[in-house]
């Protein structure tokens, strides 16, 4: 992969002030004692270890006696969601970056721009990881680079990251059992982990439809600029009252070619697929390990069912997040449909290679998956 290293890509994102400006900006969380924060931070990495054997023995990815890859589970607070996330934004968006930056440094004036282009870009990124950062449970970062404060998988590996403020949060904003909630919270990022330590291809094959998506962009410098400012506006309520359509318009619809529509499309079923199946997992596995997922699952579909305020919803929209609301429904659909066709190891030839992967036509049609790939006379 590019790394976003060189000068030039370096230029268009001020990478350190984005992380200073988030950490500066999120909050804290909900109030815990220093003794209750080891206890929590303590109970979600006994949950994370506990998901494992749930996880595999629900779905059966691993063969018995095999031990797939390790990767690190770490329990973070908000600041260091961002760092870590920072550092897989920076390796993820290079090419895409440097492409950028050599066409601005072609226009008249492209220096300039480029010296407080980089900084002004910088603390707008930094106020919208700053919003993410107080809503993110927990992650599965599929391509993050090792450091010394985030470890990660070998080979280019990653690292399940949980987010303790925000669990806890949640679970006291939901009113519900605590330990349930950190389980099935659990459960689910254990799931991501699972996918991919399961499934060795994945990781390239997501990367590779990632970085031709990203390489296929033809959208001018100042155009993508101009979105994240409005991104921003909307974060602080700067932008004007009435323009919420206007900035509603998502990121992604920006930098759309007929080329990158047709990725866009395989990545949206694979994205659907993945958080679809870690939803049917969690739900699967809860009644065994988790004695309140019923009114668990039903007051976080309450929650994201009702959403938050008028400014959380035109950011939502504005950072394509509504859409991964829709892929986790879509994509457990999905998943219930097929294991209750072909049962669960009919499901899992989904895994078989990147030809086994559901359309987003299928995604939306089950029973077309199922006839393909499991063609009659099997």
């Amino acid at each position: 992969m590019t790394s976003i290293g060189g000068a030039a890509s370096a230029g268009m994102v001020d990478w350190n002030l984005a992380v200073a400006t988030a950490t500066r900006l999120v909050r804290p969380g909900p109030e815990v004692s220093r003794e209750e924060a080891r206890e929590i931070v303590a109970e979600l990495r006994r949950h994370a270890k506990a998901s494992e054997e749930h996880v595999r023995g629900f779905t059966r990815m691993i063969p018995e006696g095999h031990e797939p890859e390790d990767t690190p589970v770490l329990v973070v607070d908000r600041a260091g969601w961002v760092r870590a996330n920072v550092a897989g934004f920076r390796e993820l968006l290079g090419p895409l970056l440097a492409k950028m930056s050599e066409r601005r440094s072609a226009t008249p004036g492209g220096a300039v721009l480029g010296a407080v282009g980089g900084k002004v870009t910088g603390v707008e990124l930094g106020m919208l990881l700053s919003f993410l950062a107080s809503r993110v449970l927990g992650q599965y970062e599929t391509f993050a680079p090792a450091t010394r404060e985030f470890p990660a998988g070998e080979n280019g590996g990653g690292r399940l990251l949980l987010v303790a403020p925000n669990i806890v949060h949640v679970e006291r904003e939901l009113g519900v059992d605590p330990h349930d909630f950190r389980l099935w919270v659990s459960l689910h990022e254990e799931t991501h982990r699972t996918q991919f330590t399961a499934v060795p291809w994945l990781r390239d094959h997501l990367r590779g439809e990632i970085q031709s998506f990203l390489s296929a962009t033809e959208v001018d410098p100042m155009t993508v600029l101009e979105r994240l400012r409005e991104a921003a506006q909307a974060f602080t309520g700067a932008r004007p009252e009435g323009d919420e359509d206007e900035g509603g318009r998502s990121l992604v619809e920006l930098v759309q070619s007929p080329e990158q529509r047709e990725i866009l499309g395989r990545l949206t079923a694979v994205m659907s697929l993945l958080e679809g199946h870690a939803d049917y997992v969690m739900d699967g596995v809860g009644p065994q390990v988790v004695p309140s997922v019923a009114e668990i699952r039903e007051k976080f579909q309450q929650r994201r069912a009702r959403g938050a305020s008028r400014l959380d919803q035109a950011l939502r929209k504005l950072l394509g997040l509504d859409a991964k609301l829709r892929q986790y429904r879509d994509g457990e659909r999905f998943v219930r449909a097929v294991v209750d066709e072909v049962g669960m190891d009919g499901f899992n030839r989904v895994w078989t290679s990147p030809n086994t992967l559901p359309t987003k036509a299928e995604i939306a049609k089950p029973a077309d998956w199922v006839a393909r790939v499991h063609r009659k006379g099997e």
